[in-house]
């Protein structure tokens, strides 16, 4: 999948997220998309330092810590994009958590799609 649909998706999953959890305040689609950027970003750069510096916690956890660093990438993008808002860490982990079922979903959908499609 090509970066621009799959920009589109996540925004689309982060504004329908923002919408079931009454923990989480996205102002505009535009916001989200801005989130997705940052998200993007933050995963690509952040993600791994994190990740590396948190082995041992994360062996003992069997993996369950990875929940806890995506918690605080969101987080993070809260702070830094302004019309996002996080009211606490739970409300990030479900967010997290929802946010990923619902990009999957809906990645698998739009690939279905064009998988059906002829050339």
């Amino acid at each position: 999948m090509h970066f621009i649909p799959k920009l589109l998706i996540t925004s689309a999953a982060i504004m329908l997220a923002g919408y079931l959890l009454p923990g989480i305040h996205i102002s505009s689609f535009w916001t989200a998309l801005l989130v997705a950027l940052v998200l993007i970003l933050l995963n690509v750069f952040l993600k791994p330092v994190m990740v590396i510096l948190t082995i041992p916690f994360t062996i003992l956890t069997f993996g369950l810590f990875l929940l806890v660093i995506n918690a605080f990438i969101i987080m993070i993008a809260g702070y830094w994009v302004k019309g996002f808002v996080v009211d606490g860490f739970w409300w990030a982990l479900l967010f997290s958590i929802i946010l990923s079922a619902i990009s999957s979903l809906l990645e698998k959908i739009v690939s279905h799609d064009e998988s059906t499609r002829n050339y």
